[in-house]
């Protein structure tokens, strides 16, 4: 006879405590929508500002909460788990939201789709992805993932909404809607891999599948099938995400038709969540999950090879690319490739965690990157979306000196030259791979970084070596994207020089 807990029992089991920096995100989301709906049209500038105080007060309280001395936590009944690796990239997701409201501020007022309901989007998205880090189950993986897409998909196509019938609205709703219905299906992949999962080990929760999985090792069973074409289903569906090939489709063009905020946002906390949710499942879950004893994790080949293809396709289409928003677009395929190294080098005993750490150190490097590079595209951007292919650079260096020189450092952490956070990040990547025994990876990684400097460089070269004449002035940017342009820089530069201070951050993170 089923016996209801106490208050007691319930309040152990669920240690709400440990879930407060999402919960207080979704909160203070749930205030911001009732703090617009009163407040008068004149300040409706104070939206913005109450969602970066919610963002403020989540990263606090997620800084007292996840104290390394505190250890791993477990909550809501073992469905989620607090440690370090959840705590450093709630602080990332929550850095990334604050940077994209920066950039989000005077651009709707711009195109003139200001509303309050965007940046309740982005907080919900953030905390979506928020729970997703902390995920420690696969039915939480599917929630949160909803939690951080359904908002995107609404923000890819918010440009739509005032009906002008523009060229740029119209692109809007098309990247949202071919969002939506990429997405929808991913999702689809993603809960029939978890059922087939679920059948082979029965249960859902992530650390009983491990326990699961080592007792089927070596075995031709039912199970061991049912146990790959589940993993298979579920690489899918965060594959998706992360926008990894062959299911990287929908990125370019959604990158270059949704607001270029949004963007922005996207291309970093979309991939932070997709990715916290590889490492959860496939390292603390099917890190044991071999064929035969001894053998790497079963999906560690094919894991590489998407990697590989991945970084071929992206770097080499990026050459060819004349607009800046497509461009990045193949650039963040290409990232996600060697974020990918790091999950692939995971497969091997005893470089799951020198793994999981190069790919977090990766993670805040790119987003500072990333974000910075796409605040001054927007810098540069005209109302009418023009101002944003390559030849719109040239002569910049000339124009707007500061701006040119910050986009300069950006491209070299894209690239990943020394002393700037992407150097960095990559040299952890593929020490990893080279731990792990995957010198081909590696080497493939290396190589496309290389390739990659044409097009990265070849902006540098406009920017500096080309002359438009008497050519347009680009727009002058505002304060509060200088204030975006600075933060990344300084995130850039300071993880770049100080490389220590980001290794300590994930110095406690261990996922097996």
């Amino acid at each position: 006879m089923f016996e209801a807990p106490t208050i007691a029992e319930f309040l152990a089991n669920s240690n709400l405590g440990s879930t407060l920096p999402g919960v207080m995100l979704v909160f203070g989301t749930l205030i911001l929508v009732l703090f617009d709906l009163f407040i008068p049209e004149e300040r409706k500038n104070w939206t913005p500002i109450a969602a970066c105080i919610g963002i403020g007060v989540s990263f606090v309280v997620n800084l007292f909460v996840y104290s390394p001395a505190e250890g791993q936590q477990v909550a809501l009944y073992g469905m989620f788990v607090a440690d370090a690796f959840t705590g450093f990239l709630n602080a990332v997701i929550l850095i990334a939201a604050l940077i994209s409201i920066l950039l989000s501020w005077d651009y709707l007022n711009r195109a003139d789709i200001h509303r309050g309901e965007f940046y309740v989007l982005t907080l919900i998205s953030s905390a979506g992805a928020m729970f997703m880090v902390g995920a420690n189950d696969l039915v939480v993986v599917f929630v949160a993932l909803e939690l951080l897409s359904i908002p995107l998909y609404i923000m890819a196509a918010f440009r739509a909404i005032n009906r002008d019938g523009s060229d740029l609205a119209m692109k809007s709703e098309e990247s949202g809607m071919k969002y939506f219905i990429l997405g929808a299906f991913s999702s689809a992949f993603l809960v029939y891999g978890s059922a087939m999962i679920y059948g082979a080990t029965g249960t859902t929760n992530i650390p009983e599948i491990f326990e699961m999985a080592s007792s089927v090792v070596g075995t031709a069973s039912s199970a061991t099938f049912y146990l790959l074409v589940g993993t298979a289903l579920l690489f899918v569906g965060l594959g998706f995400k992360v926008a990894v090939v062959p299911f990287h489709m929908w990125t370019p063009d959604v990158y270059e038709g949704a607001p270029t905020p949004v963007t922005a946002f996207m291309s970093v906390t979309a991939k932070i969540g997709g990715f916290a949710a590889l490492f959860r499942v496939m390292v603390t879950g099917l890190s044991i999950f071999a064929l035969n004893e001894g053998d790497p994790a079963a999906w560690q080949a094919t894991l590489s090879a998407v990697a590989i293809v991945t970084l071929i396709l992206g770097n080499f289409v990026a050459i060819a690319q004349k607009n800046m928003k497509r461009l990045l677009a193949y650039s963040s395929i290409a990232h996600a490739g060697y974020i990918l190294i790091a999950v692939a080098a995971a497969g091997t005993t005893g470089v799951a965690n020198a793994a999981t750490q190069g790919a977090l150190i990766y993670m805040l490097a790119y987003m500072f990157t990333n974000l910075g590079a796409f605040a001054v595209v927007m810098a540069l951007e005209n109302e009418d979306g023009t101002g944003v292919d390559l030849d719109d650079l040239i002569g910049l260096a000339k124009s707007r000196p500061a701006l040119a020189m910050a986009m300069t450092v950006f491209m070299l952490s894209l690239t990943g030259i020394p002393l700037t956070a992407g150097f960095v990040g990559k040299l952890l990547v593929f020490s990893s791979a080279v731990q792990a025994g995957l010198f081909g990876l590696a080497v493939i990684g290396v190589l496309t970084s290389v390739a990659s400097a044409f097009y990265y460089m070849r902006v540098v070269v406009n920017m500096y070596l080309r002359d438009n004449g008497d050519g347009p002035v680009p727009p002058l940017e505002t304060p509060y994207v200088k204030w975006a342009i600075n933060l990344s820089l300084a995130g850039v530069i300071v993880f770049g020089i100080f490389y220590p201070l980001a290794t300590n951050l994930v110095s406690m993170v261990s996922l097996v």
